[in-house]
């Protein structure tokens, strides 16, 4: 039976051709798919359908999709980390560039100019631009707030500028950890990055933890002058507690890809604040890259029920030992390991491998066997307490 992937948003045609090589019905009409694919749709569980197995998020953030209630039904949640991370490490950049050198304001007062003579121009922007000078990057301290996929790449390209880099992430990971380089610097306390930074840069999920992380009390702590640059997630900063930091100079720029209407207001009207319209990942590239890898991970999941980057179940790989294998999400009780073979060892089917992991409440296994299990067994399995779902792959 053909598996069909309903599609939000326009996801870049290289990774939708993947799947139709691989035979998925790929629309965004239909109705009860087996998955979804999309970039920032604000999904909702009343559009999942009776037959969703898994969604894939062509991007990092997922506050979009309902996590918690995907988990509670057994659907796992993918996402792209590290596929558009050069593109927004690029757009970093060029805002590091844009709070230190004046290039925003003195672009916009040489576009204001419409009644000066040729003879008068060349001494016009001369004498104006005394009003634009600015710091050079290097030598500066760059503190990166959030060590992930795009931070270690910010913090790489901050030791490439010769700029001092210092990094906070209370949950780095032993992988990250591996990519930064030696020169940077990791902070214990994130009050200690304000401390000492004169740029930072934001690089955290919007998530409970860090709803509203940027605020008054923390920029209270901040490098008199410092450059605040958001491309992580408007949810994460305070906007008004970042304008108060701005009148009274302790912010001197702030940088960011979400639009807030204090903001803009604030914007028309002066030059520490430059808003872009949420383009940090538009980059034809960082859309193919996205896109591939999400298909990439529904093809594996869908057909074979590995999960690789998913953001609520464990990550488990594994290849395939059988031409046939279920997979089994349960509530990460005890027994269940032996319920679950005590059903296959009843109905005389036999394990060539098993895998379980967990993560948190959720457990997930991956079970190859010598014959293909009958609907009945998959019933039995399927009504054991504590099971979410089973499926056949």
């Amino acid at each position: 039976m053909t598996q069909k992937i309903k599609t939000f948003n326009a996801i870049s045609e290289k990774g939708l051709i993947l799947l139709k090589e691989k035979k998925f019905e790929i629309s965004e009409s239909l109705t009860d798919p087996d998955a979804i694919i999309l970039r920032s749709y604000k999904l909702s569980s009343n559009e999942f359908g009776n037959n969703l197995k898994a969604i894939a998020r062509a991007g990092a953030g997922v506050n979009n999709i309902p996590v918690e209630e995907c988990s509670e039904l057994g659907i796992p949640v993918f996402n792209t980390p590290g596929a558009n991370a050069n593109a927004v490490k690029e757009i970093v950049l060029a805002a590091l560039l844009m709070s230190s050198r004046g290039l925003f304001q003195g672009a916009n007062f040489v576009h204001s100019i419409d009644e000066a003579k040729q003879d008068e121009l060349k001494p016009l922007i001369e004498s104006g631009k005394k009003s634009f000078k600015g710091r050079e990057l290097s030598g500066g301290t760059l503190g990166v707030i959030g060590m992930g996929a795009i931070g270690a790449k910010v913090a790489d390209m901050g030791v490439m500028l010769g700029m001092n880099v210092i990094g906070f992430d209370p949950a780095i990971t032993v992988e990250a950890a591996w990519k930064l380089p030696n020169q940077v610097e990791r902070k214990e306390k994130i009050e200690d990055v304000f401390k000492d930074s004169d740029y930072i840069s934001l690089h955290v999920p919007a998530n409970d933890a860090t709803k509203g992380l940027i605020n008054e009390e923390l920029l209270k702590n901040a490098k008199k002058g410092l450059r605040l640059i958001n491309f992580a997630r408007d949810e994460i900063v305070v906007s008004t507690d970042i304008i108060k930091s701005l009148d009274d100079q302790t912010l001197s720029k702030y940088i960011t890809d979400f639009a807030d209407l204090d903001l803009i207001s604030r914007a028309k009207t002066k030059y520490d604040v430059i808003i872009l319209p949420h383009i940090g990942a538009s980059t034809s590239q960082a859309e193919e890259n996205c896109s591939v890898m999400a298909a990439e991970q529904l093809d594996d999941f869908l057909n074979n029920g590995n999960i690789r980057n998913s953001v609520n179940f464990p990550e488990l790989i594994e290849p395939r030992l059988s031409d046939f294998r279920i997979t089994i999400s349960n509530k990460n009780h005890p027994g269940m390991i032996g319920k679950i073979t005590t059903v296959l060892a009843e109905n005389k089917l036999n394990i060539i491998d098993m895998v379980n992991k967990s993560r948190g409440d959720l457990a997930y296994n991956v079970i190859d066997l010598e014959t293909k299990p009958s609907e009945k067994v998959l019933g039995e399995l399927s009504s054991l307490e504590d099971v979410i779902s089973v499926r056949e792959v």
